[in-house]
């Protein structure tokens, strides 16, 4: 079969990571690469992809998405790493340029051997005066780069 084909038909969710198990920069680059590389509405990319590596920062989103959902557990199980994925509201095809973005990150980190789940509540986190000025910190501190990593 198909090597892509086979990545499609057998990518499932993970509920359960290896919180010590960082991937390498290298499989991160890759990931962020497909994500990178998503088709979008007329072109016109207006999606940014932010890698939070940091525990320190990555606990904080995650406490701030539990108390979103309304519960007190970590509602991404633990992954060492999350991907954040932001589209321009301006745009009118950004819910549907997001959600290419994110399929490649999924199918990307099982090309690769790694797993991942997709999480919901971004949109409220980052609309919130929380994700406004986290976002606007991480914004800031990497202006110049394209890759928003922390």
């Amino acid at each position: 079969m198909n090597e892509t084909l086979s990545v499609l038909k057998s990518r499932r969710s993970c509920r359960k990571f290896i919180s010590e198990k960082m991937p390498s920069e290298a499989d991160l680059d890759a990931i962020l690469e497909a994500g990178v590389f998503a088709p979008s509405g007329m072109g016109r990319q207006p999606v940014k992809i932010i890698a939070v590596t940091n525990k320190e920062l990555r606990d904080k989103i995650s406490a701030e998405n539990a108390k979103i959902m309304g519960v007190n557990i970590d509602p991404f199980y633990g992954a060492p790493v999350i991907l954040i994925v932001i589209a321009d509201k301006s745009t009118p095809t950004y819910i549907y340029d997001g959600s290419l973005v994110m399929g490649n990150l999924l199918n990307a980190a099982k090309s690769i051997g790694l797993a991942s789940i997709w999480i919901h509540r971004a949109r409220e986190e980052f609309e919130s005066e929380f994700g406004y000025k986290t976002y606007k910190s991480l914004a800031e501190a990497n202006e110049a780069e394209k890759r928003l990593d922390c």
